[in-house]
């Protein structure tokens, strides 16, 4: 099993990052504060980044005012909802750009009137961010690809003539999937599995990716040892695509953001691993973020990439093997809200109740 670990931040991990060891001088007690985020391909951004967020705005900030908008994929419904909580006097924005580098000029144009950014989970490479708050994106990339390959040599799996995996990437506008698909790279490409067929799924859409994986199981067949797919989403296209096609097992398949579907597939055996992300820490350090910015102060940096201040957590594999440590035990997800049903015997087999 591969681990990786070093960074995933305890609430009083948190709590010194986001204090930088300072109380805060002027905290600021009325503002307007938006969480723009980029589609509805994982279901993370309902189920855990806006709430985590607006959780801890409240805690910081309770006379603030936040304002939640979704994009759905579309860049130009980003620039307008930008535009918009401008508008209504938003003095900070949290974004998550669906197009990465088009983003460049609404952070320019925020800044001109004095608007606070802080690029979130994807980073906005041009723009000149505030600050920058994500998960390790390119670690995590090589974290699910080392996973996967040391589980097929521990299954004495090795390619054959023809034989290798497939590589499923994420959007080609969204600069994070670009660090996904480079820390993939690392993993496999000397990993002594052959890459056969490799997609940037546009938007991240299951269904775009189910549809290029069909058409890879058609051309490849038994030939495809396994999946290196960037989140859940994708990876939940690909195992789609071969149960369409009648294929079992599924050959082993990789995911990340631990959504709730994603779960319940590697309960069942469906898919391999995905990324442990709880999104609510890394809100909550948005959130931190947002206030001492807002409030005069400079927040703590641990690294600065494409020239911003940035702090970045690292999160942990999950796969069957550490489920239940990983998700049920740190309360990440709830017994019930994942073994019902279909599930209650893949549960039983892993020892959660």
């Amino acid at each position: 099993m591969t681990k990786f670990t070093t960074k995933l931040a305890s609430a009083a991990a948190l709590a010194l990052f986001a204090l930088g060891g300072n109380v805060h001088a002027a905290a600021v007690t009325d503002a307007t504060v938006a969480f723009l985020m980029p589609d509805q391909g994982s279901t993370r951004y309902e189920e855990h980044d806006s709430p985590g967020f607006i959780a801890e705005m409240k805690k910081l900030c309770a006379g603030c005012k936040v304002i939640y908008l979704n994009a759905g994929a579309d860049a130009a419904k980003q620039q307008q909802q930008f535009n918009s909580v401008i508008a209504q006097g938003a003095k900070a924005i949290v974004l998550d750009p669906v197009d990465s580098a088009a983003a460049a000029s609404l952070v320019k144009l925020a800044q001109s009137q004095g608007v606070k950014v802080i690029a979130y989970d994807r980073p906005i490479p041009k723009g000149g961010a505030d600050f920058y708050v994500s998960f390790n994106n390119e670690g995590i990339g090589k974290a699910i690809a080392d996973s996967l390959v040391a589980h097929l040599k521990a299954m004495n799996i090795k390619p054959g003539d023809g034989e290798g995996l497939l590589q499923i990437n994420g959007s080609p506008t969204d600069a994070a999937a670009g660090l996904i698909k480079k820390g993939i790279h690392e993993g496999l490409d000397s990993s002594g599995f052959p890459i056969l067929s490799e997609f940037d799924t546009p938007d991240w859409a299951p269904p775009k990716a189910q549809e290029w994986a069909a058409g890879q199981v058609t051309r490849f067949g038994k030939k495809i040892l396994g999946v290196v797919a960037a989140n859940d989403g994708t990876g939940g296209g690909a195992i789609a695509a071969f149960k369409a096609a009648g294929v079992s097992p599924v050959p082993p398949v990789t995911g990340n953001d631990a959504t709730t579907a994603a779960l319940q597939l590697i309960i069942s055996g469906d898919q391999y691993n995905t990324i442990s992300k709880p999104s609510e820490i890394v809100a909550a350090a948005a959130a931190n973020i947002a206030f001492q910015l807002l409030s005069g102060e400079t927040p703590k940096a641990e690294m600065t990439l494409y020239d911003t201040p940035s702090q970045l957590f690292t999160p942990a594999v999950v796969t069957a093997e550490n489920l239940k440590a990983e998700i049920i035990d740190k309360g990440i997800a709830k017994a019930a809200d994942l073994c019902g049903g279909a599930y209650a015997d893949g549960c039983a087999k892993l020892g959660i109740k």
